[in-house]
């Protein structure tokens, strides 16, 4: 009768442990495909204000047009 029970045990063991596996590798390809999905989050972004115009600044065109000064 013992050899039943832990047989049984072991079995629900192996059914739980199994099912952990799957639970974890579904959550990382959610994980993975919301990543995907959204790859601006991942930018790096300016922590100050200082940093901030920066950041600004650089982005903006060395060269500009002149035209309506003329």
């Amino acid at each position: 009768m013992r050899k039943l029970d832990q047989r049984d045990g072991r079995q629900v063991m192996e059914s739980v442990l199994g099912s952990l596996v799957m639970l974890t590798f579904a959550l990382g390809v959610l994980a993975f495909l919301i990543a995907v999905d959204h790859a601006d989050w991942f930018h790096i972004r300016p922590a100050t204000g200082t940093a901030a115009a920066m950041s600004n600044a650089a982005d903006r065109p060395l060269h500009r047009d002149h035209s309506d000064q003329l």
